[in-house]
Order: C-alpha cells, then structure tokens, then sequence
C-alpha cells in the first residue's frame, strides 16, 4: 500500500492523484510493471482501463475479473479504490509464491476514472467498457482547464489498442473496497458483505444574473446569482430529508463569476447528486431539483440552464458472488454483516456483464474523500483475505 500512496501523497497523508494526471501516469508505470513482475499477459485498452491475466489450467474456462481504481479524489485518501487494486495484486503474487493453480483464469484491473472528480461522469472507464456510455462522447469530455480527456490519455500514453469492451465472457466478478461510511464500525464488523449499490443522478445548474456595483445597486434592483445558487444549495440539502428514509443529497461545487467583493455575481454554477437505493426515488428527486431550480430563478429575477452530469442506476447482486464472500468470512470467522453501498463503485457497471459483488473494508469514523480517511492493517488484511479465498472458491 505505501508503495503506490507515495505517489501524489499529500503532506497531511492523503492521496492528491486526478486521473490521468503526472502522477496517475507514475501510478499506473508501477502498476503495469508490477502486473508484468507477477507474470501476467497485460493489456490497456482505449480508454486506459488496465488489465493483467493469470492463465487458469481450464482453456474454456471464463476469468474472475478483481480489481478496483488507482486515482483519487482532489486531497483525498490513500485507501479508496487502491486497496481492492494492491488486494487483487498480492492475490495473484500469492498464488505464484505457493504455487496454486486455478482453473478459470484470473484477471485484476485499474479502471480509468472511477471518482469523477477532474472529468464527468465518474466510473467513466468501466462505464465504457460495460458499453453504458459511449466511447467518443467520453473522448471529448473536458476539464475544467479545457482539456479534452482522449487528449490526457494520449499525453501520459495510457489511450491502448484494445477495443474498450469485454473481450471474453467473465464468470464473475469482485471488488474490494473501503465502506467509506460508519455501519460496519458502529455494529463492530469485521467484514462488509455488500448486496448491491444505490442509484445516482448528478446534475450543473447554471444561474445567470447581471454583475453590478455592490455598494450603488439598491437592493430590490439587483439580480444576484449567488443569492439563487444559495437558496438551491439549501433546497437541494433539505431534498435529502424528504425523498426518503435512505435518500441523501448534496452540493459538492460551486463556480462564482466575477468573484470580487464589490461585484454582485453575474452568474454562479454548482453541482449536484442525489443518491438512493430506490431508482424511482432517484428520478424523482432529479425532477424536484429542475423543478426548484426554475423556481428559484423565477423568484429572484435570474436566468438559468441545467446539464445531466451522470445517471447510475441502482444494483442488487446476485447470490452467487455473494455467498462465496459471505462463506469466506465465515470460514475464516471474521464477524461480518450485509450492506448495501451508499457509494457508487465500478461494480455497479461491471455487474451489467457479469455476476459480481463487493467485500468492504471498515473506515474509521466512516470518514472518506478526505485526508484523513484510515482503515488499519488488521482491517485491509482481513478483507482481503476474505476477497482471496472467494475469489478462489469461484475459480475453483
């Protein structure tokens, strides 16, 4: 682990590492050469997504796919995503140093992009692969400096060959992944059994108003736009508590124009996302957001226009790849509970081609996308160690 959260480590101990950044670019060179050291028949496909095969003894057996994402949210941790890639890595080092063979063969990935954070949506990568979003509408995804993602993977040199789809059938599928929330600490587990992962919608509403002097602009003459941004951001937090009993809803930025102490804001764009189990809930929620935001507009005098950012429906595992997680904890008497994630994962996309299930680890205090995100050793290790003895029960 420490290996890989050396590059782009933050001072304070976090993980400061965008996607297809300098620094995802000297991850991924480590990555890669470590696939190759474990001796795996390696491949990238266009969109940058990662992938290393172990051959198993059965030639027409489908693989079990395991693996997560290497890049981080801005100033974020050094356990999300990294821990279910290294997990799967040590796996196959593992079987190597013992010795084991498996049937299907075996295969660990890093997908492109899972946070979202610098390009739109998030699971990007996987998203293309599972063929939910399209190759050429994502190329021309930009940032917020104006680049163009195809661009940032050809500049780091992680655009591949292979076409960005399945290029087998896959057995299963599984990722590790830090809970990112406070359940299994609060009910004192050792292990997240997840059965499936919420639906999201994130959204961009843009109000328009007109700069003016702050200090010669009555009041009743002004058409603040930050003012109606902030009244959004208030109906978009009280959206959370209404929808439903598992709804949660956020504002995660904000662009303010001109930005001057002595300029009423011209025009304001925040994001959005609401998050719940219940695709309907999810949907409805977006309608109540658009809804509020003409409103708003309309009560202060302000124009404005909206984009979709990402739409993620909501997933239920199947048992199969649950019950090989659930059994393994089991066998090696870790304490574990069922849980169904609140964060979106790769998972989520990667179970529209095959069966596929999630093990989760415990975060301290719940607390991630920050610096001081934590999972103990005990911790990583004991999931791992459960994601590897299912891993090896479904490749026999």
């Amino acid at each position: 682990m420490q290996t890989q959260a050396d590059i782009g480590g933050t001072d304070n101990g976090g993980l400061h590492r965008l996607t297809l950044s300098d620094t995802d670019k000297e991850v991924r060179d480590w990555f890669l050469n470590a696939m190759e050291d474990a001796g795996l028949e390696t491949r990238i496909d266009e969109m940058g997504n990662m992938f290393g095969r172990r051959s198993g003894t059965d030639p027409s057996a489908d693989p079990v796919l395991l693996g997560s994402h290497l890049d981080s949210q801005p100033y974020g941790g050094i356990y999300d995503g990294a821990l279910g890639v290294i997990a799967a890595l040590e796996l196959v080092r593992t079987l190597n140093d013992e010795g084991i063979e498996t049937s299907h063969p075996i295969e660990i990935v890093n997908w492109t992009n899972e946070e979202g954070s610098r390009f739109q949506p998030a699971m990007q990568g996987s998203g293309v692969w599972t063929g939910e979003l399209d190759l050429e509408t994502e190329y021309d995804k930009t940032d917020t400096d104006g680049d163009r993602l195809e661009d940032e993977l050809e500049r780091i040199g992680y655009k591949g060959d292979v076409p960005a789809e399945p290029t087998t059938e896959y057995d299963a599928s599984l990722e590790l992944h830090i809970e990112q929330g406070p359940k299994l600490e609060n009910n004192g587990k050792d292990v997240g059994v997840v059965t499936g992962v919420v639906g999201l919608t994130w959204g961009a509403v843009t109000f328009h108003g007109a700069a003016e002097h702050t200090g010669t602009t009555p009041m009743h003459d002004r058409q603040d736009a930050l003012v109606a941004a902030a009244d959004f951001i208030t109906t978009v937090r009280r959206l959370g508590g209404v929808l439903g009993k598992e709804t949660v809803a956020s504002v995660g930025y904000a662009d303010v124009s001109p930005n001057s102490i002595n300029i009423v804001p011209e025009e304001v764009t925040v994001t959005w996302g609401i998050r719940d189990p219940s695709d309907d809930v999810v949907e409805e929620g977006r309608e109540r957001v658009l809804e509020e935001a003409a409103a708003i507009a309309d009560r202060e005098g302000v124009d404005y226009e909206w984009e979709d950012r990402a739409r993620s429906s909501s997933i239920r595992f199947p048992e199969r790849p649950v019950s090989a997680i659930r059994d393994a904890a089991r066998t090696l008497e870790y304490d574990s509970m069922e849980v169904f994630s609140g964060a979106v994962h790769d998972a989520a996309k990667v179970g529209r081609v095959c069966d596929t299930a999630m093990v989760f680890a415990v975060s301290e205090d719940g607390k991630s996308h920050t610096e001081d995100e934590y999972t103990s050793w005990d911790d990583c290790y004991s999931t791992a160690n459960t994601l590897a003895n299912a891993a090896l029960d479904l490749a026999e």
